[in-house]
């Protein structure tokens, strides 16, 4: 009866059981003794890169899984003094360009093992405030697609925390750059206008402060005043779809000579501009005014819109900038450089022979 009594003793597959953890998260050491290997191997396992045995992995995840584990990144910064954040600012001025650029920039990143720390910026004087943010945060790196004044620029150069600028950058200090150039597009689309019988356009552009819109407005200029046009009128905008429409009102009420054509510096307002013309002022697009614009965002390509506008490279230029971030993460010595892509022309069905 007593030996009956008598408690069974574990096997040694048993003693290695690790029970269900209650109250608390699993750690690396919990994977570790239920897998049956060290911690090292435990980390390796969870390190993009790290050499292990496919049969230790195997285990590790294993036991991982049955745990619920998942590597603390808290820890791990404080072990590798990176906290494996990027900064990513941009403008707090409404435009679908920007949440397309923010989910390719945020794609590439998670393959990189790093996390996007998102801040707006509208204004120079954000800009400032949103840097001490970030400096708190001890971000890696900042990916900047917005307004920053050198000033601000060389305190994070003082701090050493690398920066790559999105379609902007300085002209007379170092920086690096990953910027699309679409002047040979600009080019392409006026020498096809005037083709089409154009002669007379009016330009939508966008914030003084804002150096795409900058650019952009400078190539259309050029090119215009290349190919022989009249500029007509040339109206501010803010990158919105309501600015559109009350641009191709000014248009109207301000210019005595009528435009065959509006160039818009984004497709936000061409779209505001295209919905007014049809809508408002009774106008056919493209058939009574021609519409051109910049950055291909998918609404452009509605069958209401269809517009002809120039494309970025969004993919391959979120691809750049990631790659440029990681290299000077891990190797802050690198020089600065300057990647240029091309844009694209798409041929939508918003521009048409000018009217007699």
């Amino acid at each position: 009866m007593a030996n009956s009594q008598q408690k069974k003793k574990p096997s040694k597959s048993d003693q290695n059981v690790v029970p269900l953890i209650k109250g608390r998260r699993a750690t690396s050491y919990d994977v570790a003794r239920l897998a049956g290997v060290s911690q090292s191997a435990v980390s390796r396992c969870f390190k993009p890169g790290s050499s292990i045995s496919g049969k230790m992995r195997e285990r590790v995840m294993k036991a991982a899984k049955e745990l619920e584990y998942q590597p603390n990144a808290i820890a791990r910064g404080l072990i590798t003094q990176r906290s494996n954040l990027v900064a990513v600012l941009v403008s707090g001025r409404l435009n679908l360009y920007y949440p397309e650029v923010l989910f390719k920039i945020t794609e590439e990143l998670a393959k990189a093992g790093l996390q996007a720390l998102l801040f707006t910026v509208e204004s120079e004087e954000d800009a400032e405030s949103v840097i001490e943010q970030a400096w708190q945060y001890q971000v890696d790196a900042v990916i900047s697609a917005s307004h920053m004044s050198q000033a601000q620029y060389k305190v994070l150069e003082k701090r050493q925390i690398p920066v790559v600028f999105f379609n902007r950058y300085f002209s007379d200090h170092p920086n690096t750059v990953v910027y699309c150039d679409p002047s040979e597009q600009v080019h392409e689309v006026v020498k096809q206008l005037k083709t089409l019988g154009h002669q007379k356009a009016a330009l939508i552009t966008g914030p003084e402060d804002n150096m795409v819109s900058r650019e952009r407005a400078r190539m259309l200029t050029q090119s215009l005043d290349e190919f022989g046009f009249d500029i007509v009128h040339e109206v501010r905008g803010d990158f919105t779809y309501e600015s559109g429409t009350s641009a191709l009102q000014d248009i109207k009420q301000s210019s005595s000579v009528r435009p065959t054509v509006v160039m818009c510096i984004n497709d936000m307002m061409a779209m505001g501009c295209m919905d007014e013309a049809r809508s408002v002022l009774g106008w056919n697009v493209p058939e009574d005014l021609s519409i051109v614009s910049f950055d291909g965002i998918g609404m452009s390509q509605f069958a209401s819109y269809e517009l002809t506008t120039i494309r970025q490279p969004i993919g391959r230029m979120s691809e750049a900038a990631v790659r440029m971030i990681t290299e000077r993460v891990e190797r802050p010595d690198q020089s600065h450089e300057k990647r240029v892509f091309e844009g694209a022309v798409i041929q939508g069905g918003s521009i048409a022979r000018a009217p007699s």
